[in-house]
């Protein structure tokens, strides 16, 4: 018995050591592999892009609604200098405008029905230093820090009907979001 104790050892801190190691990378290739076939499917960086209406035919990715109207802008926040503004314009059915990090996290949701919202997305560091002197972002416009680099910016609108799309299309056009 006791000669196997040295490899229920062994396999004990092997599959504990490819636990942590899938936890802890998993996230980020999944992130890369995402935002690389969202470049390839033209999505833009740093403007958003509306893909089709969702139907059974077009549906490339799991559990999207095909009651909501999608916008999508990939971001690159890697110049530390840089911010990104993104405005989600009126819409009077719910709509919501969230960030996604290269970890594939909802670091912020922002619902604006009825109401048009402005976020400036900074890097930590550059914001941090904001608070820290007490400045404060314009009237109208909120701040929010990143906790990666990278990431998604997503806007969703309710619009169950084909009617409802087409008027979510025409209110999209509102949205904007442009590295400053």
């Amino acid at each position: 018995m006791t000669r196997w104790i040295g490899p229920i050892c062994v396999l004990i801190a092997t599959a504990a050591m490819a636990h942590w190691a899938a936890l802890a990378y998993a996230p980020n290739v999944i992130m890369d592999r995402a935002l690389s076939a969202l470049k390839n499917r033209g999505i833009s960086e740093h403007a958003f892009t509306t893909p089709q209406r969702i139907t059974p035919q077009t549906q490339a990715v799991v559990r999207s609604s095909p009651d909501l109207f999608y916008s999508l802008c990939r971001y690159d926040l890697s110049d530390p200098q840089n911010r990104l503004k993104v405005t989600m314009g009126e819409w009077p059915l719910y709509q919501s405008l969230s960030f996604f990090d290269d970890e594939t996290n909802n670091f912020a949701t922002f619902r604006g029905t009825g109401q048009k919202q402005i976020i400036e997305l900074f890097r930590r560091d550059p914001l941090a230093d904001k608070v820290a002197q007490a400045l404060r972002p314009p009237t109208g416009t909120k701040w929010q820090s990143a906790p990666s680099q990278r990431g998604v910016v997503l806007i969703r609108r309710l619009a169950p009907t084909v009617e409802l799309y087409d008027a979510a299309r025409e209110a999209a056009k509102g949205d904007a979001c442009e590295l400053l």
